[in-house]
């Protein structure tokens, strides 16, 4: 009788990937970087079992939003004070902070809970090309 393999959460190995986001579609990188960070792309995947890697996002500046979603779609956040809802539009945030742009997007993909949170921290998204991660060697990952 065979049983299912269950990955143990001290066993995963742990790559890291870098991505070029320069002339991405967001949508379409951020499904495929929350993939990478579940471990989707693995055949040892377990949901319940963080077996994701590491993903360095660079050139997040130079994104691309389809249609026109640079003027009407609205990021939202609070302050936790009595009327302290902020919205800002997609193309003020990718001026001034383009790497939340795609840390909101790929924290969207992944599951609400404690096992997504942790996932989230795998994510090193970078404004431009420079990024502090030479020494982990990560791997070019082609997109889609």
């Amino acid at each position: 009788m065979r049983t299912t393999y269950m990955a143990k959460p001290n066993a995963v190995e742990r790559k890291w990937y870098i991505i070029d986001a320069a002339g991405k579609t967001v949508g379409r990188l951020a499904s495929e970087v929350a993939s990478i960070l579940r471990g989707k792309h693995k055949p040892e995947f377990t949901p319940g079992v963080d077996t994701g890697d590491f993903v360095i996002l660079i050139n997040a500046e130079k994104v691309v939003f389809t249609g026109k979603k640079l003027q009407n779609k609205i990021y939202y956040r609070h302050s936790l004070y009595p009327g302290g809802l902020k919205e800002t539009t997609a193309g003020t945030m990718l001026a001034t902070k383009p790497e939340r742009v795609l840390f909101e997007a790929v924290k969207g993909m992944l599951p609400k809970n404690t096992l997504g949170r942790k996932q989230l921290t795998k994510l090193r998204v970078y404004a431009g090309t420079e990024h502090g991660h030479a020494a982990q060697n990560p791997i070019v990952w082609e997109a889609k």
